[in-house]
């Protein structure tokens, strides 16, 4: 008896403490599964625990398999009859579209990067910069030992810790789980792989930022790029390229952007409109002027708004532009004159018919929702 009233006793007395400990597990276990990317984000780089390698964001729209990446390859280069020169060739812009969408264009400048490394400038898409909030006005770098890639693991260049130990500390951030949330560098590794296994590459993710703002980080950045390719003995186009990661026009429905109505006309006027601003800003000698009315024409009234055209490198091209032309012209005294290579959208292209290779497509193509893209080399 002495024992039950004993126990009794401690039971009454601890137990609204275990409930209120059971009940602050629960809450936190719950916490954690909202907020456990944001917690992420701010872990040391260093931590242990994380992943040497930068893992897969898209497994569907990007091939990961170097069967796969050789017929679709493969098919390509059977349908693919005009050929762009690669002499002189010291950068590109290209889509990062679904590969059985935008295959054509990847092909067209990916075969003839001869280069040894590469900066890739890529899209801060909006659905990263919700989750990670603070995301503007600078340039974000990772800390990954290697990215995966469809052969193997690629290497990052020296160039990544280069920049990170000359550039203003208040033009850049380091984050891996921003570069773990963003696809639009991934897309382009393994085309750029497969043509050149050995590649090397420097990821550069571009934040939102107004011109006067990316003019001052082009022009530190630039600054850094040129020591170090005269520091290891590089020439721009042979040892290394540059590449700005840009998807056009999202128009129709889907997108809330009906800036020229719907249907048949609409979707020929919307291209007009994109076809427009190729011609006029990404294409021929590369001037500062050109990249301020390229801003014009992608941004609203302030950098944050769109205009009539709903563009997702309208960061990545200005700012990436602004920073190749200053590496060019300081490394080399020339200017860059852009070509296109190809123009088109996901409506007009519709899906290869390569089928059970295992890549698929991440969005739907129609009237209602349709993107464009292009893909252009940079010469001098």
């Amino acid at each position: 008896m002495a024992v039950r009233t004993v126990r009794k006793k401690i039971i009454n007395h601890y137990w609204p403490l275990a409930a209120d400990f059971i009940a602050l597990f629960l809450v936190i276990a719950i916490m954690a599964g909202f907020w456990s990317e944001s917690l992420l984000a701010q872990i040391e780089p260093s931590h242990p625990a994380l992943e040497q390698v930068r893992p897969i964001r898209d497994d569907v729209g990007f091939c990961w398999n170097p069967e796969s990446m050789k017929i679709l390859v493969d098919y390509l280069a059977s349908q693919e009859k005009e050929t762009f020169d690669s002499q002189g060739l010291v950068a590109g812009i290209s889509p990062h579209d679904d590969y059985l969408y935008a295959g054509r264009l990847y092909y067209s400048l990916f075969s003839i990067i001869q280069a040894k490394e590469v900066v890739i400038f890529g899209v801060t898409h909006g659905a990263v910069r919700d989750r990670i909030k603070g995301l503007d006005s600078l340039i974000i770098l990772d800390d990954y030992l290697q990215w995966t890639g469809v052969l193997k693991p690629v290497d990052i260049s020296p160039l990544r810790e280069y920049l990170k130990a000359r550039l203003n500390p208040e033009y850049y951030l380091v984050n891996r789980w921003a570069h773990r949330l963003e696809h639009s560098i991934e897309a382009l590794i393994p085309f750029l792989q497969y043509f050149n296994p050995e590649i090397k590459i420097t990821p550069i993710m571009v934040a939102p930022m107004p011109l006067d703002k990316m003019k001052k980080i082009s022009d530190d950045l630039a600054e850094a790029i040129v020591s170090y390719m005269k520091e290891n003995g590089l020439k721009a186009g042979q040892d290394i390229f540059f590449l700005i990661s840009a998807d056009g026009n999202h128009y129709g429905e889907d997108f809330n952007n009906l800036a020229f109505g719907e249907g048949e006309e609409a979707w020929e006027k919307a291209l007009a409109f994109d076809r427009n601003i190729i011609d006029s800003y990404l294409t021929g000698e590369v001037t500062e002027k050109k990249v301020t009315g390229l801003t014009k024409e992608l941004w609203g009234k302030t950098y944050l708004d769109y205009n009539n055209s709903y563009w997702c490198g309208k960061y990545s091209i200005p700012f990436g532009l602004l920073t190749i032309d200053k590496v060019i012209t300081r490394a080399t005294g020339k200017k860059i004159k852009g070509r296109l290579f190809k123009f088109s959208d996901t409506y007009s292209e519709g899906v290869l018919p390569l089928t059970k290779i295992g890549l698929g497509i991440t969005a739907p193509f129609s009237l209602r929702h349709w993107v464009s893209f292009c893909s252009l080399g940079y010469y001098i």
